[in-house]
């Protein structure tokens, strides 16, 4: 950068290990994607980045947090402990704005430029000019769903795009950072606290054992600390069920190719979502074992819709439909029709409802599953995020856990516990197409 701009951002420098990622940028590269450990300093860097690009070219830059509420805490109004000065107010200072707009955390500059903090979860619905630059952080916890939004945009105006963020077990951003890290168009950097100077031994140390402290559980705290200070991606996320089990299951080589076996039928089983996602497993069994081999996740549709994406134009030969007991729920605004006979009427059938349970049922028939379960890893990706993120919820006033968080993971993994526990067998029903309301379709088995 040049001398005028340091003097413009208040005259900071970058940390030595920080420096990779500048000379990138500066040598005019346009995708970068960070993994790093806790007090990295990713925001930092990312804030005092967009501060000199929108003083070389006037345009809308973006900063990102999965949600605008953190965005405000965790940027627009966080404090650098080692100065007491407003982070926004050191990467932009009075002297470059001529507007502060507080309550949309928008700053405008004097050159032409506006730069605000943002949730990721409401990209679609920001209006005005198209950014010119975005930073994503926290995103291993963001849509990914709001990069491929932007992505075009930013294709088109020759923009920049920074990603920055800290494990949280195998999901999205794991994914992407790994075949990013195979693209000579993107710069990647994966960072842990043993590879900086920000931590001494002693200090790792010692947060190790606090974390452990905290969790009550050395398994849980440890998994924390590999995840949040040694760059993880494969440590479990504390309080997960299923991400253990999941590790030994890769290490063991059962996730991997499962290819469809054509003289077995596929059996499914489902979470059906009213206002969020709908997930569906595919399944083969033979004898003890157990294939995963797909996986469907939806949200926003109706059953038809839901029908037709994820059971038309497959290979399959169906077997069982295993859905939760709810299904026979009949709803008002179906004319009093519940879903199990919406489905039917769909052609989705026999039909397998399972009876009503404690999640606890449910989760403790995953777990045994698991370790039976063959996994294949391209097809069931998002299924195995999602069994891979389904945790506990944390109450931090009593500081323990309770039952299962209900959140985007729940869906998939009570779809994949369903059908643990009712795999064995059950009751069965076939449910009939009634006038005016569809015949079954041909490609149903």
């Amino acid at each position: 950068m040049s001398r005028e701009e340091v003097g413009l951002t208040g005259g900071w420098e970058p940390r030595e290990y920080q420096k990779p990622l500048l000379r990138y940028l500066e040598s005019g590269g346009k995708r970068a994607d960070i993994v790093a450990h806790r007090r990295w300093g990713k925001d930092e860097v990312a804030l005092h980045w967009a501060a000199i690009r929108a003083l070389r070219r006037p345009g809308v830059y973006w900063h990102l947090l999965p949600e605008a509420s953190q965005g405000r805490k965790a940027i627009w109004d966080a404090v650098n402990p080692h100065t007491g000065k407003r982070r926004i107010d050191e990467a932009f200072p009075p002297s470059i704005r001529t507007r502060t707009r507080d309550a949309e955390m928008m700053i405008h500059l004097k050159k032409g430029s506006t730069w605000q903090v943002v949730g990721s979860d409401n990209y679609n619905s920001l209006v005005g000019s198209p950014p010119l630059g975005v930073v994503f952080s926290e995103w291993a916890l963001a849509k990914p769903d709001a990069w491929s939004f932007l992505r075009p945009i930013l294709a088109e105006n020759g923009g920049w795009a920074l990603f920055l963020w800290t494990p949280r077990g195998r999901g999205h951003a794991t994914r992407a950072f790994e075949s990013r890290a195979r693209d000579a168009e993107w710069f990647t950097l994966r960072s842990p606290a043993t590879d900086t100077d920000v931590f001494s031994q002693e200090q790792l140390a010692r947060e190790r054992a606090e974390l452990i402290a905290e969790f009550g559980s050395e398994e849980e705290g440890h998994a924390r600390y590999a995840s949040e200070y040694l760059v993880d991606f494969d440590a479990a996320a504390p309080g997960a069920y299923y991400a253990g089990l999941l590790g030994e299951a890769e290490r063991a080589g059962r996730i991997g190719r499962v290819p469809h076996d054509p003289a077995l039928k596929v059996d499914t089983a489902w979470d059906l979502g009213i206002d969020d996602y709908t997930a569906v497993w595919f399944f083969q069994q033979a004898g003890r074992e157990v294939r995963a081999i797909d996986y469907f996740e939806t949200s926003g549709e109706g059953l038809p819709a839901i029908v037709q994406a994820a059971l038309a134009g497959k290979p399959y030969v169906y077997g069982t439909h295993h859905l939760p007991h709810d299904v026979m729920v009949r709803e008002l605004g179906a004319a009093g029709r519940s879903r199990f006979e919406t489905l039917g009427g769909l052609g989705v059938s026999p039909i397998a409802v399972g009876a009503a349970m404690d999640p606890e049922e449910r989760i403790n028939a995953g777990r045994l599953m698991i370790p039976l379960t063959w996994f294949d890893a391209e097809k069931c990706a998002g299924g195995l995020e999602r069994l891979r993120g389904y945790k506990k919820r944390w109450n931090r006033a009593t500081r323990s856990y309770g039952g299962p968080m209900h959140d985007e993971s729940s869906h998939g993994a009570d779809a994949f516990g369903e059908f643990a526990a009712n795999r064995g067998g059950g009751p069965v029903v076939r449910p009939a197409a009634r006038a005016g309301r569809g015949e079954p379709l041909g490609w149903m088995g």
